[in-house]
């Protein structure tokens, strides 16, 4: 009777204990995901990609910033003239152009422009020094290769999807960082619960070995089982050392995951792995897995592809395209009077006409366009084998929560009975019934039974992590939500 109500004391008293020293730092499992989502490295390195697929998109923009050119040169030359039989002549231009141009979405490149020159001869040339100017504006459209918005904008839209295809790589970086977070906050409360069942399988071995030592001298039991006793200890404090180190471990993994620098500060889960059953239906969690991050970031991928599909299609017709011009134009011994002339409107110039190229077998356009036509074919069979992959993962998700649940009940009875058969074998030893070693095996059978039901509660938790991974809703249960402006803000704070 006496040893019952000790053992009774270890099995209650011992895990209330073990918390109370020290000023751990107590994280529910809410507190611990937003302390992943905000601060853990990966997922803050994630971010960048956006980021950086906004400057592109930005840098791609850029083509319709206006274009200003400048041109100025002086020549100076010496030529010999038939004209004047043989004789050096010299000749002198200078010359300051000046332009504007800019792209439009039709593929369109107009401009304004203002020339001016000076061509002189000096006192051996017969052609008087003259002063032209020439404004007016011209424009060059392309009719087939390379017309229209898609084609001009390939680079944008291009630059446009592969930051919504980056936005769901972090989503899915999300996914997998919420998930281990779970994972390693549960198994954390799992090894420090074993850690708990060790701490009183070494107090209860202790316990019989000093009650075997009292016994043995009393001459009520042999000798032999003293060192059957002193086994059953040791093997308990080796067993809790392992305990110990693997909670260590465990700490620092999970301060790793939540990067907090502090390695000395003792973390504490409050929130316990739940037991209920979660209500699953086949059909909705195959209708959410089939929208996971990984699967839209493949669907945006083929946007892209398709695109480029058909841009590199239309380039392979023949370049053609029409260009026009209007101007004014002015030509005077003096500059000022040569100006006066160009604001007159007697000197109109003006031209239309068409320019036409196209590579004889045009071997780079078609070989683009089949590659590209390839690789959305990839991609295509890329996301059916993801969603076969996805519908096996759901089904083994959902197998799982059901045989996780079934495993808690098996070991919540597992316990009671090991529970219920180490009473019955200490009765037995204190009338001589039963022998150290087999109160130590019993013992270490509740043990065993104690470590399952924990195991089991755990992995029904991580069944349920994986189910609403796998069905991609495990950042919205956590209300965890990401919008485009996380990563432009990056971007905007980059100078």
């Amino acid at each position: 009777m006496r040893l019952s109500i000790v053992l009774f004391v270890i099995y209650v008293l011992v895990p209330l204990a073990a918390h109370s020293a020290g000023e751990p730092l107590s994280l529910t499992l809410h507190e611990a995901i937003r302390m992943a989502v905000e601060k853990n490295l990966d997922v803050r390195a994630e971010l960048y990609n956006p980021a950086q697929f906004e400057a592109d998109i930005n840098r791609n923009r850029a083509i319709y910033e206006p274009v200003i050119d400048l041109k100025t040169s002086f020549t100076d030359s010496t030529s010999s003239s038939v004209v004047q039989g043989g004789m050096a002549s010299n000749s002198e231009s200078f010359v300051l152009d000046t332009s504007i141009s800019s792209l439009f979405w039709t593929g369109a490149r107009a401009g304004l422009y203002y020339n001016n020159g000076y061509i002189g001869g000096g006192q051996s040339n017969s052609i008087p020094d003259y002063w032209y100017s020439e404004l007016g504006a011209s424009i060059s459209q392309p009719l087939l290769k390379n017309a229209g918005r898609e084609a001009t904008e390939l680079a944008i839209n291009v630059s446009r999807l592969s930051k919504f295809a980056s936005l769901e790589r972090f989503n899915s970086r999300l996914l997998e960082t919420v998930a281990a977070v779970r994972n390693e906050y549960y198994k954390l409360h799992s090894l420090r619960e074993e850690l708990q069942v060790k701490k009183v399988s070494l107090e209860l071995a202790r316990k019989i070995l000093s009650d075997t030592q009292a016994r043995v001298r009393a001459g009520v039991l042999p000798a032999m089982e003293t060192l059957n006793a002193e086994f059953g200890s040791v093997t308990r404090e080796k067993e809790l050392i392992d305990a110990e180190r693997a909670v260590s471990d465990q700490l620092d993994v999970l301060r790793r995951l939540l990067q907090i620098d502090n390695r000395g500060v003792e973390l504490l889960t409050i929130d316990l792995p739940p037991r209920e059953l979660y209500p699953v239906v086949e059909k909705e969690a195959l209708r959410k897995a089939y929208d996971r991050p990984d699967i839209r970031e493949q669907k945006r991928n083929i946007e892209i592809s398709e695109l480029q599909t058909r841009v590199y299609s239309s380039r392979t017709r023949p370049d053609l395209s029409l260009t026009a011009s209007a101007g004014l134009s002015g030509r005077d011994s003096a500059y000022q009077r040569n100006l006066d002339k160009l604001v007159t409107f007697d000197y109109p110039v003006w031209s239309v006409g068409l320019n036409f190229s196209y590579p004889l077998g045009n071997g780079a356009a078609e070989n683009d366009y089949r590659r590209s036509r390839l690789k959305t074919e990839q991609i295509a069979l890329q996301i059916r084998s993801l969603e076969e992959g996805v519908a096996n993962d759901v089904k083994a998700a959902i197998r799982a929560i059901g045989t996780g649940f079934k495993q808690i009940d098996v070991a919540d009875r597992g316990r009671a009975f090991a529970e219920e058969r180490l009473r019955a074998f200490i009765r037995k030893n204190e009338v001589g019934l039963a022998t150290t070693r087999d109160l130590l095996d019993v013992e270490n059978d509740l043990a065993a039974a104690k470590s399952n039901q924990i195991k089991a509660v755990v992995a029904y938790a991580n069944a349920l992590t994986r189910y609403w991974q796998v069905t991609g809703e495990l950042l919205e249960r956590e209300n965890i939500r990401v919008v485009e402006g996380d990563a432009d803000k990056l971007y905007s704070a980059a100078h």
